[in-house]
Order: C-alpha cells, then structure tokens, then sequence
C-alpha cells in the first residue's frame, strides 16, 4: 500500500497526525515528508516561488499527498496534475466548514504568508458553496516568535487570547489557519464557533 504522504514545514506536525490516525483512523500508513526551509523560502520570497522544490519533492508520488502547510497548500495542489496522484492542501476541509458555518470569517495566522492564500482558499470555496462571505484576517503578535524558539505551550496561548478578544458581534466563525494553532481549540472560552484543520484534512485526505 502506498499511504498518504504528509508533507510538513515543521516537525511538531508529525505526531499530531499520527496521534489522529492512531485515535480516528487506525491502520491508515502514513509517510511523513518534513522540510522547514519550504516556509521559511515562502515566507521571503512569496509561495509560488517554492513550486519547483515541491515538485521536486513529490514527484514519484505512488498515492495521494496531504499538504500540511497552509502558505504552500495551494502551489501544491496545483501541481496534482503534474504529479498524476491526488493532493490535497489541509485547510481546505476547514474552509468549506468556515463558509457552512457563517458569512463573517476572521483568519488567524502567525505568519503573514499564509493570510493570502487562506483568504483566497476561503473565497474559493464561498463561489463553489454560493454563499456570500466576508474575509478579515490578522497576525497573532508574538505568536511565531514563541513557535519558532520551540514556546509551542506560548504560541498557543497567545492565540488563544486574540481568538477570545473577537467580538461576536462582527464575526461568525473564526479560522485558525495553521496547523501548528489547532490546540488553541482547547484554551479558547469565545462563544464564537473556532475551526482548526488537521482532523478534518487528514479525514478528507483519507477519503473518511
């Protein structure tokens, strides 16, 4: 069996998705693809400059491929084509539960490469549901630097605290747009519906 290969810009990512699979999904093979550099050339030098090292990387692909990495995800999916396997980006399950859920989307991210591509993947999936949305997103202060110094328990809370602060009166749903935010779930006390995307990317992916 080929598996589904995860490609990953960090290595926390790894035992979160074994621990999904081991909890929802057991018995699925997972191969795990971790390079770092790709977020760090994306976030210098713009997401579509990484297409030729994501090829790269996945080309040869014997089954279908989960991008975890939402500044690349769609440069990824692009390129299945190309590739002749299926690729998914991991937020585009949590996009189309987004529009589902409300028409006044807030995105959380602590780096700013990955706001465009969310806001776009966010619109995307709003003309293919024929719903109307409306798209704000935001940097969490502080937030990477805590992640990147290896503060994950930090990072966290501090995303947690600007989720918390959003009014629900201007906002319907909020979108943590990174893998690397989805425990914040589990801090926040907003009243305001809050979506993270490895449980239902790697499902997806899966085909569950």
């Amino acid at each position: 069996m080929p598996g589904l290969t995860l490609l990953h810009t960090s290595p926390v990512h790894v035992p979160v998705f074994d621990a999904l699979r081991d909890r929802h999904h057991s018995g699925a093979v997972l191969r795990h693809l971790v390079v770092p550099e790709l977020l760090e050339r994306a976030r210098a030098l713009g997401p579509a400059s990484q297409a030729p090292a994501v090829r790269e990387l996945l080309a040869g692909s014997e089954g279908p491929v989960l991008v975890t990495c939402s500044s690349i995800g769609a440069v990824a999916e692009a390129l299945a084509g190309e590739l002749g396997v299926p690729v998914l980006r991991v937020d585009r399950p949590l996009a189309a539960a987004a529009v589902r859920t409300g028409a006044r989307i807030l995105v959380l991210a602590t780096v700013e490469s990955t706001l465009a591509p969310t806001a776009e993947l966010l619109e995307e999936e709003a003309v293919r549901a024929g719903r109307p949305v409306s798209v704000r997103t935001r940097v969490v202060d502080g937030a990477w630097d805590r992640f990147a110094a290896g503060d994950e328990a930090g990072c966290l809370r501090l995303v947690a605290e600007a989720a918390d602060a959003v009014a629900g009166t201007d906002t319907d749903v909020i979108v943590l747009a990174q893998v690397s935010m989805a425990g914040a779930q589990a801090l926040v006390t907003t009243a305001v519906p809050v979506l993270s995307s490895p449980a239902s990317g790697l499902a997806a992916a899966l085909g569950q």
